[in-house]
């Protein structure tokens, strides 16, 4: 008898070794995760991140020399680097550049796991106290802002495995939950829980799945659902029932024989 894979609950079962451990152990040497990766081995992992969530990605020459996003990450490193040593005006300055040449603007204080990637990347802001999991995938124009002016834990956390659609608005000091995915244009404002689809302004929670696998996410925003067009769908077949019952009510009435009007006993 053949054994059966087993599965986590990170995701289905790999399809070389079948299982989901979430370290891709099963994979070549330049495709594996590294608990300490070198710098060369860090590089080599981002390039293959690029791979693993654009499918128009054709040639490793292409990926260092064409994608914002990844330039954008690597001189955050740097940035970042710079802030915690409390070289703040380097750090900050060279963030600055960075904006200037990728369009995103990304804080040297904030806090980024590995696997990121934005694709496209223009117009995308990243808080101070801001804190990215590992595996999040992000799309241009994407904000995740602060709704407070005091020195504290004011922007948003995202979890491991996220999905943030185009020109999607993250504000407070919330919890975006593991392998979430939160729709293009959406404006979430509150916690959104692991695995959940949010949508709409202000965000909603419309449905809670799983995910195939950590590093390549599902890419079929197409298939978001509509939550406007749901509940005028509700209300439609609401009122078409609604007419259904007054129909046949007025028909029993029309059918109901007319009484007698009863003659007073005086007359």
């Amino acid at each position: 008898m053949i054994a059966q894979p087993k599965q986590t609950t990170i995701g289905v079962p790999c399809p070389a070794c079948g299982n989901c451990c979430g370290d891709c152990s099963c994979l070549p040497v330049e495709e594996r995760i590294y608990a300490h990766p070198s710098i060369l081995q860090r590089i080599r992992e981002d390039v293959r991140t690029v791979f693993d969530k654009d499918p128009a990605a054709r040639s490793v020459v292409e990926v260092l020399m064409s994608y914002p996003g990844l330039h954008a990450i690597w001189l955050y490193r740097v940035s970042h680097w710079l802030w915690l040593h409390h070289w703040f005006l380097l750090a900050r300055l060279l963030s600055h550049i960075t904006r200037w040449l990728t369009g995103i603007e990304i804080h040297p204080g904030a806090t980024i796991g590995r696997r990121f990637f934005i694709d496209h990347g223009m117009g995308v802001v990243i808080g101070e106290t801001a804190e990215i999991g590992d595996d999040v995938l992000m799309y241009k124009g994407v904000v995740l802002g602060g709704v407070s002016l005091e020195h504290t834990k004011r922007h948003p956390t995202l979890g491991r495995g996220v999905v943030v659609g185009s020109n999607a608005v993250v504000l407070g000091p919330i919890l975006v939950g593991d392998f979430a995915k939160i729709g293009s244009g959406a404006v979430v404002v509150r916690e959104v829980p692991p695995y959940a689809t949010v949508v709409g302004v202000p965000g909603r929670v419309v449905k809670v799945n799983g995910i195939a696998c950590p590093r390549r996410p599902d890419l079929h925003h197409e298939e978001l659902p509509d939550i406007v067009s749901q509940r005028l769908q509700q209300m439609t077949e609401r009122i078409e029932a609604l007419e259904t019952q007054l129909q046949r009510a007025e028909t029993i009435q029309e059918r109901a024989p007319v009484a007698e009007e009863e003659v007073p006993s005086w007359a």
